[in-house]
């Protein structure tokens, strides 16, 4: 066992043409060595039993695994895996999605940032340096675009890409924050945590990434997650302002 200081956290619904490959790529990375933990949701497509028979063949304690009942939410998976890298005694946790979107030869950076460079937050961003997307369709790249604009207008954080979902928070970040009083599911739920991190004082780097539209499987996105963050922001700059927003109390 190679051990790590670094945990991949990897949500799936129904991610079985892509898994493997992933959980792969990940594992091959030379330039640092990481972990894994698959949050499945009770994937119907048999992804969480790939997952066992690579545990139980080669990757007995570099890959993870825990199971949900079933669709609870891109938020609450990530919440549950942070809990568990916490306890798990992992110093760098980072947000990535399986379907190849966010590149595996992308995580050096981002650990660099924060391991290296002193920052507590690394976001791999589309838009730090330009507009770095392959494969999308324009109408969902200028929503996406236009609504991290808008997520910065109204909250203030000096983000280009708050919607990011390929993320590295150092342990202590996610020990500061109240995880439980994290209430967004979707694309509002990367918003909040990035929010909130920058609220209580942390500092967040941008790493400009290019982002790639999956392949293989099916995208997990609808308006009513989009919806969520659009209507989401002003409660998140209403708790700011009353002062809603704390650290976690010890």
């Amino acid at each position: 066992m190679e051990k790590s200081d670094s945990v991949v956290i990897i949500p799936t619904y129904n991610e079985k043409e892509n898994i493997e490959n992933i959980i792969r790529a990940v594992l091959g990375r030379e330039e640092h060595a990481f972990h894994i933990l698959v949050i499945d949701d009770g994937s119907p497509d048999g992804t969480a039993d790939i997952v066992k028979r690579l545990m139980a063949d080669e990757f007995k304690n570099e890959v993870h695994l825990i199971q949900r009942s079933g669709k609870l939410g891109l938020g609450t998976a990530y919440i549950t895996g942070f809990k568990w890298a916490i306890e798990h005694g992992y110093d760098y946790i980072f947000e990535m999605d399986a379907d190849f979107s966010h590149a595996p030869k992308d995580l050096p950076r981002l650990y660099d940032a924060c391991a290296k460079d002193g920052y507590d937050v690394a976001v791999g961003s589309r838009y730090v340096s330009g507009v770095n997307v392959v494969n999308w369709p324009m109408g969902r790249v200028l929503m996406s675009y236009y609504a991290s604009k808008y997520v910065r207008t109204i909250t203030g954080v000096p983000l280009h890409d708050t919607t990011a979902g390929f993320v590295c928070y150092r342990r202590k970040v996610l020990e500061t924050i109240d995880l439980d009083a994290i209430r967004f599911k979707g694309y509002a739920f990367q918003i909040e945590m990035k929010f909130t991190a920058y609220k209580l004082g942390f500092k967040i780097k941008e790493v400009p990434v290019i982002f790639v539209n999956r392949e293989l499987g099916t995208s997990k996105m609808s308006g009513g997650i989009f919806g969520e963050a659009l209507f989401g922001v002003m409660r998140l700059r209403w708790a700011a302002m009353t002062g809603k927003i704390k650290p976690a109390k010890k």
